[in-house]
């Protein structure tokens, strides 16, 4: 049975391990005009796509739509949270929650997601061999050729094994994680959306910043009604 301190060992190999898979693929990327070919391609698809995609990706993760713990579970507010019964108002609730919490809501699948997979001792051990197997690839081709005895593989076709073998590998050790996440996550979200009431932020983003300072001037039109005019009194 796999203790804490398992997860935790295993969970500091594979980050060590991954670190140096990472370095050593960087210099092999580097050497082989990997940035070069990256520029030609960017450089071959039309200015229009590259600005809508950023755009985009700007405006899905933008920060400003990651909600804070206060307003994500309604601190200090009378009722936060409550069933309500009518179908159009509750339809009305869940297409609100959905645009308004859409970043926590990714969020909490993000670290349910993280959270399973550091704690599965099975998947980590998987993760570890998996980053030594690619260390030893890259290590082993660094002259452009992968000798498995009298066999010799070029880097390229190695790289092209690796990867899927990479993915076959990868599906079986979180294809578990990824249901379970996706249930679970899929789960407390509908909670959330169907329960909160943040029908108190439906205008937030109607909101006008107001900055500076406001200076009036004394004969200002408002401070000073145009002789004629007919002032209402309060009742």
């Amino acid at each position: 049975m796999a203790t804490p301190t398992d997860s935790t060992v295993a969970a500091a190999s594979t980050v060590s391990t991954l670190m140096g898979v990472v370095s050593s693929a960087k210099e092999k990327w580097d050497a082989s005009g990997g940035n070069e070919m990256v520029s030609r391609v960017s450089a071959s698809i039309p200015q229009g796509t590259k600005d809508w995609a950023s755009t985009t990706t700007k405006s899905l993760f933008n920060r400003d739509h990651l909600r804070s713990m206060t307003i994500f579970f309604g601190l200090g507010e009378e009722r936060p949270f409550y069933v309500e019964k009518s179908p159009s108002l509750l339809m009305a609730r869940l297409r609100h929650n959905s645009s308004f919490f859409y970043l926590n809501y990714m969020l909490v699948f993000a670290i349910l997601f993280v959270l399973t997979m550091i704690t599965s001792f099975t998947t980590m051990i998987g993760l570890v061999l998996l980053g030594g197997c690619w260390l030893y690839v890259i290590r082993a081709s660094a002259d452009g050729t992968l000798k498995i005895g009298k066999l010799a593989i070029s880097q390229k076709h190695a790289t092209i094994v690796m990867g899927a073998l990479s993915a076959v590998v990868l599906f079986y050790l979180l294809s578990h994680i990824f249901w379970w996440t996706t249930g679970s996550g899929g789960l407390l979200v509908a909670v959330h959306s169907f329960l909160r009431d943040a029908s108190m932020h439906q205008d937030q983003d109607d909101r006008v910043e107001m900055l500076g300072d406001l200076s009036l001037e004394e004969n200002a039109a408002f401070l000073n009604p145009v002789e004629g005019t007919a002032i209402v009194e309060p009742v």
